[in-house]
């Protein structure tokens, strides 16, 4: 046997080089969907329920494959607002509005937000990509209408819609509506964990693990974050997934892990009753904790899950922490992503902001 001649030792079927074996096909699909986080597997799928559900409604017939760019322009000018002399409109039949939201598909008559558009269009180019078909999202024409849609936006003063941030007074406003009850000692944790820990998200603070807290000698933790919604892959070089839970937020954790006498699993579970432990939350059941604190604390805002982090980065830029140590924190990859938090946060001690006030 020649040296690296394989055929004396493998007795399997020759493979055509330029055709995918279906086997291998069905093997990449799995690798894409388990590398796909939870939460975009299910915004994907709830994407292409709705294109299937508006197309079949529109065109009574289920969308052709590839999908034809004027269905993609008909679907822009359905779902976004424009000015006109009758005011502000959008194509989307009533009916089929109705239909749609009668069907789950979507939550309320009306047109849709823009980044819930920019959402679907992206999840419709996805599958093409993944299909090798040509893109109906790619072709300058509708390139172009989702540029002009989205300055004409910009015109009419919308802005993108963010959840209120929670900075450190407003987050003591909703611990103090904690008691020492098990749920109470619960979300306070949560939500000292969620803040003190870098701002995590809620799909990350439900995924958190016993597994990866570790206890300090004196006091404290270490919370071990190797995935996260932008370290798909784990931590960048140079980036450091231990993220330091200290002071009153260590307290508040060990507090509900005492309370809860659990060692294994999720860190945060569901109470039912008094006393008994259920299943680890949800994402959505964080954002609804936070929700419903704020509400406790009477505080008004658009709050949910991603006030922890924005409420971070801005209390951290109050507190003079520079955007670089903050961001080593929140695993943010793009400065853009979180600068508009620390100038907000920094916008009231701005060395500029007293010149009239003399010297």
């Amino acid at each position: 046997m020649k040296k690296n001649d394989l055929r004396p030792l493998v007795d399997l079927p020759t493979l055509d080089p330029h055709v995918l074996a279906r086997e291998a096909a069905t093997a990449a699909r799995e690798l894409l969907a388990e590398a796909a986080a939870a939460n975009t597997t299910r915004s994907y799928a709830a994407a292409l329920r709705y294109w299937s559900g508006w197309g079949q409604g529109r065109y009574g017939r289920a969308l052709p494959w590839p999908v034809p760019e004027p269905v993609v322009i008909q679907f822009l000018v359905d779902h976004l607002t424009r000015r006109t002399a009758r005011g502000q409109v959008c194509d989307l039949p009533p009916g089929l509005d109705a239909a749609l939201v009668a069907a789950g598909l979507k939550q309320r008559l009306g047109p849709l937000s823009r980044n819930t558009v920019v959402h679907r269009l992206a999840v419709l180019s996805k599958i093409h990509q993944l299909r090798e078909q040509p893109n109906p999202c790619a072709t300058p024409a509708v390139k172009a209408l989702a540029t002009a849609a989205r300055r004409a936006a910009a015109k009419r003063g919308e802005r993108p819609r963010q959840k209120t941030a929670l900075p450190r007074p407003a987050l003591e406003a909703l611990l103090a509506t904690c008691d020492d009850s098990l749920i109470g000692r619960r979300d306070r944790a949560l939500l000292s964990f969620g803040f003190a820990s870098g701002g995590r998200r809620r799909s990350e603070i439900a995924a958190a693990d016993l597994a990866d807290l570790q206890r300090l000698p004196e006091s404290g933790f270490i919370y071990r974050l190797l995935h996260s919604k932008t370290q798909q892959e784990g931590p960048a070089a140079g980036a450091t997934p231990d993220k330091p839970i200290l002071g009153v937020a260590a307290l508040a954790l060990e507090t509900w892990l005492q309370a809860a006498g659990h060692v294994t699993g999720p860190i945060f579970r569901r109470v039912w009753g008094a006393t008994r432990l259920g299943e680890g939350l949800s994402p959505a059941a964080v954002a609804a904790i936070v929700q419903r604190r704020a509400q406790l604390a009477g505080l008004e805002g658009d709050f949910g899950g991603h006030s922890l982090r924005s409420g971070f980065v801005t209390e951290g830029a109050r507190q003079g922490i520079s955007l670089p140590a903050l961001m080593a924190m929140t695993d943010h990859r793009a400065v853009a992503s979180v600068i508009s938090y620390f100038q907000a946060g920094a916008a009231p001690e701005h060395p500029a902001a007293r010149l009239l006030d003399g010297s």
